[in-house]
């Protein structure tokens, strides 16, 4: 095997082959590390601050070793990154050819199955392609190898007609499927099984461990080793997961399409009538109980019987799936039976949930209503689930430690035997980066506190002449922001302001790249997965730190969980939530060694609270000032240089 200290040494086939490749210490302490983990099929938690170039760190060993590879996402631009460039481009220049594929989740391809239903209902109602998309679906449908429906230019998941050509674990017919031989889920599946290195995201990762998808193998069955990228995403993502989530609208598209199933079976809706009409009172008396205004509670909070009333639901929904199965006993009709006694289940766990299993919430809105159950505590289940698969697990991000601790990230998965290590950014912050924190700020929880934070940031933003990000911990904030600003400036400036919900989010960040100069307002979809490498920020703005509100009923059931266990919600998950939310915000600034920038973080709490040590302890090393004409001269400098 080639030696990793050579391949990315300054004389090695990385720096031979790959224009802009620098040797970094960190990146080969990682990638040894990463080494170790794989030969010895250990767990590893590594931190790798910005700039450790932690995608080549993982991927020269992990080709080196001749190993099947599984790597999991965050984010599909970092996924494509992989498949398209970052792992052929490392493997050739290692000489060490190797298949790779990508795996999407179902959603993204195409069903022939429900492609033809679509066609044949259009034909029988006289109407043949209705929608002039469905119809180019149709003729892409002749020539895809793959399946993908990113293939077809101006589709997006948003396209009414997506979910129509699309299955669901809900609806598809496996392996039952008169489609089944040509199947794009089934062969994207098959051809991962086949290779050498495969990518996926997370919600896929998860759902393979979470739900076990009958009928299409199991992803994970013979891999060596799971990387996986942007971990810091994991612990909410698999609480979700492992929880449970169930609505009227599913009811309702059950007993839809029960009804057109039975139908197309040959059967008589005479047999699920009565079943079905039980099911619908059932529903109406949920609704009746719940606020006619839009609201999100915690289940506790309900000033109804809400339990008694969704366990009838789930009963009739029993006596429906019956009517069903002794109606017909075509696949199609025992898929919809089946699918009823998911959701019976699904609701029934909600309903009888221990107030110490998990935090049950009810979104309503008077016309449908959404019921929820997240776990508190996964750790034993994750762990157990990793456990059942003897493999290197390997999760890297930048942002997993406070200060240099993993306690809080590593509990919450259960990784607590996993070798640990952190290793700072190789960035100098101590000269590419300042960070302002204004004096005299009212508190955040004062009615004038965005007023006077657009204020201060006024001068600032005009020191920069724009090239900023201004970061919000809500939509509320973000938009009496966005009118200040507007009010402000009235035209009478050519700083392009750009804010979040106004335009798709990549077409944002590509006219904020493209302008250089723009001001660009986001909330939590900014704070993180977004690279904007040299000049065009150049100023990163932060409302206040990122506690996560304590009157969302998801939080507020979570704090009394803790308190209940005589545990300090706020030492032991409010502080360190935003501490790790805030590392984010922070690291959208310096993304390479010639960035160059300022952050403000406008919260006096950072500086009048005691625990405004640990965040501050958790941010790059770099010179910090509170004083208004520091921060104006180091942002004049930036433009003139």
């Amino acid at each position: 095997m080639q030696d990793i200290h050579e391949i990315l040494g300054s004389d090695g086939p990385l720096a031979r082959h790959l224009e802009g490749f620098t040797p970094r210490r960190a990146q080969l302490r990682m990638a040894e590390a990463v080494a170790s983990a794989l030969a010895r099929r250990e767990h590893l938690v590594v931190e790798a601050g910005t700039g450790t170039g932690k995608t080549f760190a993982y991927l020269v060993p992990a080709l080196l070793g001749g190993q099947r590879v599984l790597i999991s996402t965050g984010t599909r631009t970092l996924q494509d990154q992989l498949f398209t460039k970052d792992v052929p481009l490392v493997a050739s220049a290692l000489g060490a050819p190797a298949k790779i594929a990508l795996l999407k989740g179902r959603s993204n391809y195409l069903c022939i199955y429900r492609l033809k239903s679509q066609v044949a209902q259009g034909v029988l109602a006289g109407i043949p392609l209705r929608d002039p998309m469905l119809a180019r679906i149709q003729a892409w449908s002749n020539t895809t190898s793959q399946g993908d429906l990113s293939e077809i230019a101006g589709l997006t998941d948003a396209h009414s007609v997506w979910p129509l050509v699309t299955s669901t674990r809900d609806n598809c017919l496996g392996q039952r499927c008169s489609d089944y031989a040509q199947c794009h889920v089934v062969a994207a599946r098959r051809e991962a099984q086949e290779a050498d290195i495969v990518i996926v995201n997370h919600h896929l990762l998860l759902a393979d461990l979470a739900l076990k998808e009958d009928g299409f193998g199991d992803l994970l069955g013979s891999a060596d080793a799971i990387i996986l990228d942007e971990a810091h995403q994991l612990p909410d993502l698999a609480t979700q997961f492992f929880g449970v989530q169930a609505s009227s609208r599913q009811v309702e598209h059950v007993l839809t399409d029960g009804r057109a199933v039975l139908l197309r079976a040959g059967g008589s809706l005479a047999e699920i009538g009565a079943a079905t009409r039980e099911v619908e009172v059932a529903l109406g008396a949920v609704l009746a109980s719940l606020p006619r205004a839009a609201a999100r509670l915690r289940w506790e909070e309900c000033t109804t019987d809400l339990e008694s009333l969704v366990l009838a639901v789930v009963a009739a929904l029993r006596i429906f799936t019956t009517a069903l199965e002794r109606a017909s006993r075509e696949p199609a009709v025992e898929l919809a039976a089946k699918r009823a006694t998911d959701l019976a289940h699904a609701l029934e766990r909600i309903a009888l949930c221990g107030d110490d299993l998990g935090a049950r919430t009810m979104e309503a809105n008077g016309h449908s209503f959404i019921l929820g159950l997240l776990p508190f505590d996964i750790a034993a289940r994750f762990d157990g689930l990793l456990r059942a698969r003897p493999a290197a697990w390997i999760f890297t991000s930048a942002t997993l430690s406070i200060g240099e601790d993993f306690a809080h990230f590593v509990t919450r998965l259960g990784l607590h035997s996993a070798t640990q290590l952190h290793i700072p950014s190789p960035f100098d912050f101590e000269n590419q980066a300042l960070l302002y924190l204004p004096k005299k700020m009212p508190d955040p929880t004062e009615p004038g506190y965005i007023e006077a934070l657009i204020e201060t940031a006024l001068p600032l933003l005009d020191a920069s002449a724009g090239g900023a990000f201004l970061l919000f911990t809500s939509h509320r904030a973000l938009a009496q922001a966005a009118t200040l600003l507007r009010a402000h400036w009235d035209g009478a400036i050519e700083l392009r302001l750009l804010v979040q919900g106004e335009s798709p989010r990549e077409q944002l960040l590509r006219e904020f790249r493209e302008h250089g100069n723009a001001v660009l307002l986001g909330t939590a979809s900014f704070w993180e997965g977004v690279d904007v490498k040299g000049a065009a920020l150049r100023l990163v703005i932060i409302e206040k730190l990122p506690f996560a509100s304590p009157e969302d009923p998801l939080v507020k059931a979570r704090i009394d969980f803790l308190r209940r266990r005589g545990e300090n919600p706020f030492r032991d998950y409010q502080l360190p939530e935003a501490v790790l939310a805030l590392k984010q915000g922070v690291g959208r600034l310096i993304r390479s060694e010639e960035d160059r920038g300022m952050i403000v973080i406008f919260d006096p709490r950072l500086m009048s609270k005691g625990y405004g040590r640990m965040f501050r302890a958790s941010l790059p090393p770099m010179p910090i000032t509170q004083e208004p004409a520091e921060a104006l001269r180091f942002l004049k400098k930036l433009e003139r240089t």
